[in-house]
């Protein structure tokens, strides 16, 4: 077959206007159409003036800037370099900034001084969806994943470590002053680089010491990112951050998509998920203005103090104990009744436990119940039950009756249906965060950067699905216009 002609050089007869240059269902005109739909509180919010200043060189509209910035969130390009590029050259970023070329500089100068209230406009996307009635509020799930920090895990030190580290630099800073001491030539006009390295690495030791020593409960320290923590991923131990969402599927009845939004986000130092419950459950109840039917969560999250939470927020809550298997054992503690009268436990095989005396068990007081050693050693149950040659004792904490209902509720058939449904809600939220937007690890340091960071990130995902409702209604109304189009043709051919 032929070839078509290939001419680098060839020019527009007619040159088409920057409106021609992307499809009319481009995520860029989304984002182009919410940004200039805010309104003047919601820019207050944001600490953004969009009237500008009369006098000095024109600046950039921020118009232009916040739609560069989450137009890049959305397509995974968090570097203000990147985005100067895409400024160059993608069509995309020269539609939204009208042919303008904003630098490096001007991006990442806006988005320090806004993006500590970029969550006002993560709330804004929640409101948005929840006033065009998408949200489907039956069923929320909470989850974490570890993100690595802006931070190399092995300049992680804990109090010991850090002692030595000083030491060995002590010792560095001494040999190369002697060096420059002993030597014939003249003193530099400035420190060397390496003693100068060293004397730098001594002031960020203490400093960190320091630290270690007043902040109550840090046990480690990352010379990098001081408040990036050790966390356990799937990549290993990692230098970073706890990050939690609660998410809610869209209602598919009402747009036939699927998809998810997220309701709370944050980025906590804490590994561990279990102080997390409530206060996610808190943000995304004020965020939605309402309080979903039942909260899915899972096992990391279970614990006695949460759920005397729930039930005083009239909160169901769906999350499995830690350690399951021990319920099948026949002798747990839940197999004994109790008879509140004569405050007595009754093992499986009639023989009472009576209380004996209060205990302190991970700094909560415990009831501890006993049934007398010779008794528990002439059951046929001994050996099984217990081992202990003073009898099977009972441990009984303050949410000892919350945790025996809600195993009881987890067993029935609701609680296991709703159980199932957290896969598909919340991890591929974090799936699309990672592989689709490019979030392997966040770009700044320091955690009121990363919290930001993480709104800007879970505002740009509400965006995503936010966008492929549009593009859902636009080709809607394209088939509508079809329709009509057509109908009028035919009338005009059979007038």
């Amino acid at each position: 077959m032929p070839l078509r002609p290939l001419n680098r050089q060839q020019v527009w007869l007619l040159p088409p206007t920057l409106d021609e240059l992307i499809p009319d269902d481009h995520p860029a005109r989304f984002v182009a159409t919410l940004v200039d739909s805010l309104d003047e509180s919601v820019w207050q919010k944001l600490g953004i003036g969009i009237e500008g200043d009369p006098l000095g060189a024109p600046a950039y509209h921020p118009r232009a800037l916040l739609s560069v910035w989450l137009y890049g969130f959305m397509t995974g390009t968090r570097s203000s370099r990147k985005l100067e590029g895409a400024c160059r050259d993608q069509v995309p970023y020269l539609w939204l900034t009208g042919w303008q070329h904003p630098d490096h500089n001007t991006l990442w100068r806006f988005y320090k001084e806004h993006r500590a209230e970029m969550r006002h406009l993560f709330k804004h996307t929640v409101k948005i969806a929840m006033k065009m009635d998408l949200i489907d509020m039956a069923i929320q799930a909470v989850d974490g994943t570890r993100v690595a920090g802006n931070a190399a895990k092995d300049r992680t030190y804990d109090a010991k470590r850090l002692q030595r580290l000083l030491e060995r630099t002590e010792e560095i800073i001494q040999d190369l002053e002697r060096e420059n001491e002993i030597s014939n030539e003249p003193p530099p006009p400035h420190l060397p680089e390496k003693l100068r390295h060293a004397q730098n690495l001594r002031q960020e030791v203490k400093a960190a010491m320091e630290r270690l020593a007043t902040e109550e409960g840090k046990k480690y320290i990352n010379l990098t990112d001081e408040d990036a923590n050790p966390m356990k991923s799937r990549q290993g131990i990692v230098a970073g951050y706890n990050v939690q969402a609660v998410v809610s599927p869209m209602k598919t009845s009402e747009t036939g998509i699927a998809g998810m939004f997220i309701t709370a986000v944050d980025a906590v130092q804490d590994a561990g998920d279990t102080k997390q419950l409530v206060p996610m459950m808190e943000q995304a109840e004020e965020v939605t203005g309402t309080q979903a039917n039942i909260t899915v969560a899972d096992a990391g999250y279970e614990s006695g103090s949460n759920l005397a939470a729930c039930e005083q927020r009239k909160q169901v809550i769906v999350m499995p104990q830690a350690e399951d298997h021990e319920l099948q054992n026949p002798y747990h503690k839940d197999k004994f009744v109790y008879d509140a009268d004569s405050d007595t436990y009754f093992c499986p095989c009639g023989q009472p436990l009576r209380f004996v005396r209060n205990k302190f068990v991970l700094k909560t007081m415990a009831r501890v119940y006993n049934s007398p050693g010779k008794v528990c050693r002439a059951c046929s149950a001994f050996g099984v039950c217990t081992k202990f040659p003073k009898g099977r004792f009972l441990l009984i904490g303050p949410y000892d009756a919350q945790l025996r209902q809600h195993r009881q509720w987890m067993a029935t058939k609701e609680a296991k249906s709703a159980y199932e449904r957290r896969k598909e809600l919340v991890e591929p939220v974090f799936g699309i965060i990672k592989e689709q937007m490019g979030v392997r690890r966040f770009l700044l340091r320091g955690w009121a950067n990363v919290r930001a960071e993480v709104n800007a990130l879970a505002t740009a995902f509400n965006l995503r699905t936010l966008c492929r409702i549009w593009q859902s209604r636009l080709s809607e109304k394209r088939k509508e216009l079809t329709t009509i189009e057509q109908n009028r043709a035919l009338q005009s051919l059979t007038a």
